[in-house]
């Protein structure tokens, strides 16, 4: 068994060094994370030959190609997360800012100001990506990160924290700013679980079985990422071609995300004009449809590849080239079947129809809705808020993609000039 110890101690430096975070400047901070983006860069060839020996590791392990991808991080990629740092240097700080402000009759001054969590532990799963989004947005917004990545990935999250480490020393900041959580067993995650006072807050971000084990067993705070079974409703008063375009993006584009879609509900009076065309799309890119009775005739008909869907099929997100799939009468019954199998992440409506839009807007209750548009498009970067640190699917403190702001609490701060309270 791991030391006991080991894992807390890093917590504590861990704290020490966020301490010293809350009372950085801005200017300090983006000095640091553009300082990082460099370093990353220079040390991409030793950052993507690290990778590679966890690449070789998962092949031989008989990993998915759908986890390989997310997996892999080579040159095009360290560079994107790279140009990343510096798109998140150039964001706001949200540290200091004032959520409401206002003067009491009895002449005391209320400011309720944005201040950062302290410590975030991160608990996730395969994506090195992560270890650098993670740890930027942690450093913007003055706090400490916490990281355990998983053991496939070890090798090229150890070569990523090293660099990151050797680049706050650079400008002066405690390297304990970013730290890797030792050890590769169960042990050390529960360590990290355990550490309540010392981690202000746990974000999970991986498959299923991995958040519900954090959220039900962990004594610090946990801000709950979601499963993402996302859904794509095609409207009677669709725009049809508009709406292939969607759904194929949605489901194709990249399979391999959290924000991919996984489920298709179509309006049964649209249907035999629309399936054919979107069931040959699917056939050329080898999109497998788990279907109901009335999506076989249209499957049979073009041969793309087909099953019967099963309760399974209506709650899982595949990670490959597989939906689920059927007709419904009305918005209605698509908002029902929403409710009744999403995982709250993203759902999609495609129609021209304002009423329409408007109660399936109003009715479906997940982090995003997007209308006429990808699911795709809920992720950090894509909102303007830089790279995300996660997607929160719960309703409390966060919601949706987490950037800057979400990963900040707020202090009241209350001026007076001597009144007491009688």
């Amino acid at each position: 068994m791991e030391s006991v110890n080991t894992v807390r101690e890093v917590a504590q430096r861990a704290k020490a060094a966020a301490r010293e975070l809350r009372m950085l400047t801005r200017d300090q901070k983006d000095e640091a994370l553009r300082t990082i983006a460099t370093r990353l860069k220079s040390k991409k060839e030793l950052i993507a030959t690290e990778n590679l020996k966890d690449l070789e590791a998962a092949r031989a392990s008989g990993t998915s190609e759908a986890l390989i991808d997310r997996l892999t991080l080579n040159g095009e990629r360290i560079e994107a997360i790279a140009d990343a740092l510096i798109e998140v240097a150039a964001l706001p700080d949200p540290v200091g800012e004032i959520v409401r402000g206002y003067t009491l009759p009895n002449g005391l001054q209320v400011r309720q100001t944005r201040v950062p969590l302290g410590v975030v532990g991160m608990i996730y799963e395969a994506r090195p990506n992560v270890t650098v989004d993670a740890a930027g947005l942690c450093l913007k917004s003055g706090n400490a990160a916490l990281l355990r990545g998983s053991s496939s990935a070890y090798n090229t999250n150890v070569a990523l924290i090293n660099v990151m480490r050797e680049a706050l020393v650079e400008v002066g900041i405690s390297p304990d700013a970013i730290a890797l959580v030792p050890g590769h067993t169960h042990d050390s995650v529960t360590e990290l679980m355990q550490a309540r006072g010392l981690v202000d807050v746990l974000i999970p971000r991986g498959g299923a079985s991995l958040i519900q084990n954090i959220v039900n067993n962990s004594l610090v705070p946990v801000i709950e990422t979601g499963v993402g079974n996302c859904h794509v409703y095609v409207d009677k008063d669709a725009d049809l071609g508009m709406a292939i375009d969607i759904v194929l993006n949605s489901k194709t584009q990249r399979v391999s995300v959290c924000n991919a879609a996984e489920t298709l509900l179509v309006h049964e009076d649209v249907a035999d004009e629309f399936l054919p065309k979107l069931f040959a799309e699917f056939k050329s890119r080898s999109v497998t449809v788990h279907g109901d009775e009335k999506m076989q005739a249209h499957a049979d008909s073009v041969g793309v590849n087909w099953a019967p869907v099963s309760d399974e099929d209506w709650a899982a997100e595949y990670y490959s080239m597989d939906i689920a799939a059927g007709v419904v009468p009305s918005v209605e019954a698509a908002v029902e079947h929403i409710l009744t199998w999403s995982s709250g992440h993203t759902e999609a409506i495609v129609s021209s129809s304002a009423p329409t839009i408007a109660y399936f807007t109003s009715a479906v209750d997940s982090a995003a809705v997007m209308v006429n548009a990808s699911t795709r498009f809920t992720d950090g970067g894509e909102f303007g808020f830089g790279a995300e640190i996660g997607i929160s699917t719960q309703k409390l403190h966060a919601r949706g993609p987490m950037g800057l702001t979400e990963l900040t609490t707020t202090t009241f701060i209350v001026s007076g000039n001597g009144q007491i309270r009688k």
